[in-house]
């Protein structure tokens, strides 16, 4: 098993689909850490040589912002833009979505379940 950015990728996979578990390394970043590394995508990670594994680790610590960092990162951007009241840090701050979304309908996953509001049960008579 490889441990590329404090994280262990599976070593049954690809390589080029195994990167894809560090976060802030997409399909596309893989490709090109794989392209300056002179490694075949295809590869298994089981079957990748210490050298290829060492090139690999080697070019994502020097030229990508990864993991703890990253999240740090947007994290810190997020607050930023709550502090400064700018309109996406108040939509952030309301839980709505930030980017120009329709929340009339859809917009579950950022609004959380729906919840009824009145009328959902008639009300029981009482004797006076």
């Amino acid at each position: 098993m490889a441990r590329i950015s404090g994280v262990v990728i599976p070593s049954e996979k690809q390589v080029h689909v195994a990167l894809t578990y560090i976060y802030g390394v997409g399909p596309k970043f893989a490709r090109d850490i794989l392209a300056a590394a002179k490694v075949e995508p295809t590869t298994r990670v089981k079957d990748l040589t210490e050298a290829e594994e060492q090139k690999i680790r080697e070019i994502i610590d020097n030229d990508y912002t990864t993991e703890g960092d990253l999240q740090r990162l947007v994290t810190n951007n997020i607050k930023r833009l709550k502090e400064v009241n700018a309109y996406r840090g108040l939509r952030h701050k309301a839980g709505l979505p930030t980017r120009g979304q329709r929340t009339r309908t859809n917009a579950r996953t950022r609004k959380g379940r729906a919840v009824a509001v009145g009328g959902s049960q008639p009300k029981a008579a009482s004797k006076t």
